[in-house]
């Protein structure tokens, strides 16, 4: 086996990504060995089963604070707080103000990430109506991370692809099936 790119996959998505990412969640590989960290703008203060719903064949971890961040596994923000990683590789739970509109902010997550995992970070951004993520998306493309975002043609909503477009000209701009195709030929 070759030796892996990344050591992290990090997925933001917001508004018409749900049917998106269920799709690339379903085509992950069994032998898949890094973490995958998940970022959705949901609902607040009401009852959630958004990762049961994300995908029937796997199991989807809402990470509480200062839980260690392990390979194979798949996490999801918890609803109404920020996600973000730690020097130490575990994560830390925040209930601070929205950021672009929301809570948890994929831009968090994502700047988080380009701090803890440089160069072996993969950060993807779907379909979503706002801007979140395009400032995280930058972040993690300047520590020599990588950067897809959904084809905002493909997209159920623009903003959020157009917006790290704009910001970031090194973003890999690839359809859903090649995002699949790329998640399991690089980590």
């Amino acid at each position: 086996m070759k030796d892996k790119k990344y050591d992290i996959i990090t997925i933001g998505g917001s508004a018409g990504s749900i049917a998106v990412l269920t799709s690339i969640l379903d085509a992950l590989p069994d032998h898949l060995q890094v973490p995958v960290v998940i970022v959705l703008h949901r609902l607040r203060n009401v009852q959630s089963e958004m990762g049961r719903l994300l995908s029937a064949k796997r199991r989807i971890i809402e990470p509480e604070d200062k839980e260690a961040v392990k390979p194979r596994n798949i996490y999801l923000a918890p609803q109404n707080y920020h996600l973000m990683l730690e020097a130490d590789k575990t994560f830390m739970l925040d209930y601070s103000e929205l950021v672009n509109y929301s809570r948890p902010s994929i831009d968090m997550t994502f700047s988080s990430v380009a701090d803890v995992y440089g160069s072996r970070a993969l950060a993807i951004l779907l379909s979503g109506a706002n801007k979140d993520g395009a400032a995280g998306m930058r972040d993690i493309i300047a520590a020599g991370g990588t950067g897809i975002v959904q084809d905002p043609a493909t997209a159920a909503f623009v903003a959020m692809p157009q917006a790290a477009l704009e910001m970031s000209k090194e973003i890999h701009v690839l359809s859903v099936e090649d995002i699949i195709k790329f998640i399991i030929n690089e980590p």
